[in-house]
Order: C-alpha cells, then structure tokens, then sequence
C-alpha cells in the first residue's frame, strides 16, 4: 500500500507543469544577518550593482534575497536538482523596474513570473513558474 501511494505522488509530480513559491522577509533581521560574505555569496554584481544605487539598499538586497527564494521553492516543486542562488538572477530594466529573473543554470526551461511588496519592514516576493512546452 506505501509503495503505491508512493508512486502515485510521483506520478502526480511528474505531471505538474506549474508551481508557485513565495517568501517574506523581516527587514531587521535580515539587515543584522547581512555580512561580505553572504553578499558575495548570493548576489551577482549586476544585482549588488542594483542594490547599492539607492540610499536604502538593505530595503533591495532583502527584496532581491525574497525573489530569489520565491523562485527556488517554486523550481523545486517541479525540478528536485540544486540550483545555486547566484544561478537565479534577479535583474530590472530600470530602477524600481519590474523584476526579470535569469536561470543561469536551466535557461528557456521556466517561464517566470515574479512580483516583489514591500510595506514597512517585511518584503514579500512571489514566483509563479510554468514549464516551457
């Protein structure tokens, strides 16, 4: 009976064609967590780039952290391989633009729609992804 049950999921896995993921942050403690190395760690320079333009850059690394975490819960829904942070890249057109996202390590596999709120000190990000046809 487990092993059926088992495969069923499997199954039902298999078939899944779209995924959402979310995540939110709390400001204050992400600020007192961020250090060099975390930075360099997760961010690419385009995105570090992006961050330190404005005068409240914590406010966009956390944004950025959130969006990245959206998109990985909702990529390992549908795909179990490891995807670094720094392979999802979250880039805009302009400043306070709408959020683009990159998959260095599986491009054209996802559509990636993404949407990042802020309103006081928690940030918010969602991810809805959809397996390319």
């Amino acid at each position: 009976m487990e092993n059926k049950l088992l495969q069923s999921i499997k199954d039902l896995a298999l078939d899944q064609k779209f995924a959402v993921g979310n995540d939110l942050v709390f400001l204050p403690d992400f600020t007192a967590s961020f250090n060099d190395l975390f930075k360099k760690k997760i961010y690419t320079q385009e995105e570090i780039a992006y961050c330190d333009q404005f005068d409240d850059a914590m406010l966009r690394y956390a944004s950025t952290w959130a969006a990245k975490e959206a998109v990985y819960k909702a990529i390992k829904q549908i795909d179990a391989s490891s995807i670094p942070f720094k392979k999802i890249e979250i880039l805009r057109e302009k400043p306070q633009g709408r959020p683009h996202v990159i998959l260095h390590k599986k491009p054209n596999k996802f559509n990636i729609s993404l949407t990042i709120s802020h309103d006081g000190e928690y940030i918010w990000a969602l991810a809805l992804i959809e397996i390319n046809p």
